[in-house]
């Protein structure tokens, strides 16, 4: 790989989101840099990423972490307050990096929000998510706003993998509400694709990422139990009584399975777009060829979030 070939930085390369976009990059031959909390946590990109720590308590290293850089995705983010972790932090370290991506002379961010977000939501996360694309479109810098509904897929996949865990696992699944309310499933490696050919537009953009099929979360909870050959009844549940539920299993399993907002999030239909599908691959067609597979192990938001990356 020749040195003059244009850098991206992708935050939280070794996270979720973020691997799939950084190896997406590598396969096309980019080089690739990182921002991490963690740079010496092996990972399998560790040997193929150059990697600095995120500074965001020193402006002047965070904007030299970002010289040389031709696009930067950003991935990072929290999913909920937790210990030092709050969206008020991530907001202003969202603002900081930006800022710093404009002093070092960054050509276009590819920033990784959310559908629906709203400045007057009740809701931090879609709120923040908000304060944070407004921040970007207030910097100065060339944007792609990419906007993900419910990303599912992968090595690393929590939503989705803990659905069809606990079918497997637990008598009964707890289903907030009616489970009328519509889902839009996105694959991670449609989520990156689409993030990866977002950087080549030459105006501004803003983009929701969503997936080729939409249906109620109740059906969707339903294919699940019958990819994986599940027999435990499907149970509807007020909201509120939901949220006691979650926090229930929470302590069984030693991480936050489902916060209140992410319900009402949820049962509100926040995650389904109003724009024709960017994403190519069917969750249907997906969870056919995982069946076997997911689900057969916990996937531990805390431990695998908080304990190796902020992000997306």
């Amino acid at each position: 790989m020749s040195d003059h070939t244009p850098i991206d930085l992708v935050t939280g390369a070794f996270s979720y989101s973020g691997s799939h976009i950084a190896r997406g990059l590598l396969d096309r031959g980019h080089r690739v840099r990182t921002l991490t909390f963690h740079p010496d946590r092996p990972h399998p990109l560790q040997e193929r990423v150059e990697t600095f720590t995120y500074r965001f308590d020193d402006p002047a290293a965070l904007t030299r972490s970002l010289q040389g850089v031709d696009t930067l995705y950003n991935t990072f983010w929290v999913r909920f307050d937790h210990g030092q972790t709050s969206f008020a932090n991530a907001i202003e370290n969202s603002r900081m990096l930006f800022y710093a991506a404009k002093g070092a002379g960054v050509k276009r961010v590819v920033h990784v929000s959310i559908t629906n977000p709203s400045v007057e939501s009740p809701l931090p996360y879609f709120r923040g998510k908000a304060l944070v694309e407004y921040a970007l479109a207030q910097s100065g810098l060339r944007y792609s706003i990419i906007r993900p509904t419910w990303i599912y897929g992968g090595e690393r996949d929590v939503l989705a993998n803990n659905i069809a865990w606990t079918l497997r696992r637990m008598p009964a699944f707890a289903l907030p509400g009616d489970g009328a309310y519509l889902v839009q499933p996105v694959h991670v490696e449609d989520l990156a694709r689409i993030c990866i050919e977002a950087a080549g537009t030459a105006e501004d953009v803003v983009l929701d990422a969503a997936g080729p099929e939409t249906m109620p979360f109740g059906e969707l909870v339903a294919l699940v139990r019958e990819a994986v050959d599940a027999r435990s009844p499907i149970i509807h549940m007020p909201p509120s009584l939901m949220a006691a539920a979650a926090r229930a299993l929470g302590l069984f399993v030693r991480d936050v399975v489902l916060t209140p907002d992410e319900i009402k999030g949820l049962t509100a239909g926040l995650l389904v777009s109003h724009d024709a599908p960017l994403g190519q691959i069917a969750f249907s067609q997906w969870l056919e060829e995982n069946r076997t597979s997911v689900g057969r192990s916990y996937a531990n938001e805390l431990d695998r979030h908080f304990a190796i990356e902020a992000a997306a």
